[in-house]
């Protein structure tokens, strides 16, 4: 995953529990999935379709650093579908711990605000990414227009962990 944002809760952001208002967070989520999907997609017309189910894993306080990160889970003809996980950062260790994750849909629309096609420069951009950089030379005899979805499958805390195993499911269009 790739880190796309960074803020500290602040006594503004807590709700009456002590803990961050979970509707603050959310609309952080919304904004760096936003930034991000605009500059992965070179278009700043893409408005939010959905927010997956909201995982609250742990309580955000009051001083915490939280580091927002995101990865494309799916590129559609007109839609990115982002993964996103928000982790509390302690500066003293460097330890990250995972407080939320979510998946969030954006749709790139015209001056209308209806949907549009999403570039092929980005959806080859895309292939050539995941077949050089992520995934190796087992799929670079495969057109990135055949490659229907990809999901990484971590173990271990988190897939930010140093020691954890990745495994790769591919789903592949026929020729």
């Amino acid at each position: 995953m790739q880190l796309i944002n960074k803020k500290i809760c602040m006594g503004k952001d807590i709700g009456i529990h002590g803990n961050m208002f979970g509707g603050i967070l959310m609309a952080w989520i919304d904004e760096a999935a936003a930034s991000f999907a605009t500059e992965y997609c070179y278009t700043p017309n893409m408005v939010t379709l959905k927010v997956g189910e909201l995982r609250f894993k742990k309580p955000i306080k009051v001083g915490n650093h939280i580091r927002l990160y995101g990865e494309v889970a799916h590129l559609g003809t007109t839609s990115i579908t982002l993964e996103i996980e928000v982790r509390k950062y302690n500066p003293y260790s460097g330890v990250e711990t995972v407080v939320c994750t979510t998946s969030i849909t954006f749709v790139r629309i015209d001056d209308d605000g209806n949907p549009t096609p999403i570039g092929e420069s980005v959806k080859k951009k895309y292939g050539e990414l995941l077949l050089a950089a992520v995934y190796g030379k087992e799929l670079s005899f495969y057109l990135p227009e055949q490659i229907l979805h990809v999901q990484q499958l971590c173990t271990g805390s988190y897939c930010g962990d140093a020691d954890t195993q990745h495994a790769v499911q591919v789903h592949i269009l026929p020729r």
